[in-house]
């Protein structure tokens, strides 16, 4: 079964920091070409929460929002083709490709990309990305593991003693 990007939400602070953001559980892919296409200005430029969605969000397939954790999740052959025929017209749409087929290309290819990250990890793998701009002047994107925290160490202010 293949694996996609779900978009994953654990309190409101993507909503405080994006410029739109993706719901949860959305199918999402790292969606860098947002950036290299220009949609928000020269990269180098921008700042404020469209800076945020540069630095650490992925692109959510259905809202255009950004997320900042993913999750590795099963999906259908159907969830793969519906991820590529929205990212498709998205592309269509609002960044002017030359046509559908086209559209059509360069949307498999970015779902490709994203498929490629999930099928390398385990079911439920929590991801994170970072872009930023390389010395070439390209995009670059490095991604990592989220891992949650361990149990927390708290001191004991008082301790319960029965009395014999």
């Amino acid at each position: 079964m293949p694996r996609l990007l779900r978009a994953i939400r654990f309190d409101a602070s993507d909503s405080h920091v994006f410029p739109m953001v993706a719901a949860e559980n959305e199918w999402a892919i790292p969606g860098s070409f947002v950036f290299s296409l220009g949609r928000y200005g020269d990269p180098v430029e921008i700042a404020g929460k469209e800076r945020q969605a540069f630095v650490s969000g992925f692109l959510a397939l259905g809202s255009f929002g950004f997320t900042t954790v993913v999750s590795v999740s099963e999906a259908s052959e159907e969830d793969v083709a519906n991820c590529e025929r929205l990212l498709a017209e998205h592309l269509f749409d609002q960044f002017g490709a030359p046509g559908e087929e086209a559209a059509l290309a360069a949307a498999r290819e970015e779902v490709a990309f994203g498929r490629e990250l999930a099928e390398g990890a385990a079911l439920n793998t929590l991801l994170a990305l970072k872009r930023e701009i390389g010395d070439d002047g390209l995009i670059k994107e490095r991604f990592h593991i989220v891992t949650p925290p361990g149990e927390k160490p708290h001191a004991l202010v008082w301790d319960v003693v029965e009395e014999p």
